[in-house]
């Protein structure tokens, strides 16, 4: 099977299998709640690999954070010792509706898909400072964010993108 933005829900691995789950499911890391853990959806290797051929083949970093045609705007987050809550903020105020699933990758063969309100919630398990350059986007390629591994965030949009008016408040992160 040919993977593409249409199936790459299709192909994902359970979490026992996943590469990265340590840092979800064990105490020394962070222990997330089933609810929120049945959300994380890990892809395969192949999807995972799909996803970051697509971030090569757009050239999406190509200049830092984001090649410079892609977006009119680039905004960033600065992520410091105990701003956590101004970085969910932050992330939430970027406009994706909190239950549109987005995609996550670390590597070729590392990826997830999740609800973008997971990933507000737990940005912190899902980004580690000083060694992950994460990259989180969707298939409509009209904005991606990229966590980089010296502690600063890039959101990009296209100029036409619109801020979604999210039915939770800022305050349920």
């Amino acid at each position: 099977m040919t993977i593409n933005f249409a199936n790459i829900q299709n192909p994902i691995i359970e979490m026992h299998d996943f590469e990265l789950k340590w840092r979800f499911t064990e105490e020394k890391y962070d222990i997330l709640p089933a609810s929120n853990l049945d959300q994380i959806k890990p892809l395969s290797y192949e999807a995972a690999d799909f996803l970051h051929q697509y971030i090569r083949s757009t050239e999406l970093h190509a200049d830092e954070p984001f090649k410079k045609s892609l977006f009119q705007k680039v905004e960033h987050m600065y992520i410091l010792e105990g701003n956590e809550k101004e970085v969910k903020n932050w992330l939430y105020q970027r406009g994706i509706p909190v239950d549109k699933n987005v995609l996550v990758s670390w590597s070729k063969e590392v990826g997830v898909m999740v609800p973008w309100k997971i990933l507000i919630e737990h940005f912190d398990s899902f980004y580690y400072a000083g060694s992950d350059d994460l990259t989180v986007l969707d298939e409509s390629s009209a904005w991606a964010l990229l966590f980089a591994h010296w502690d600063t965030i890039f959101f990009g949009t296209k100029e036409n993108l619109k801020r979604t008016k999210n039915p939770v408040s800022q305050e349920d992160f």
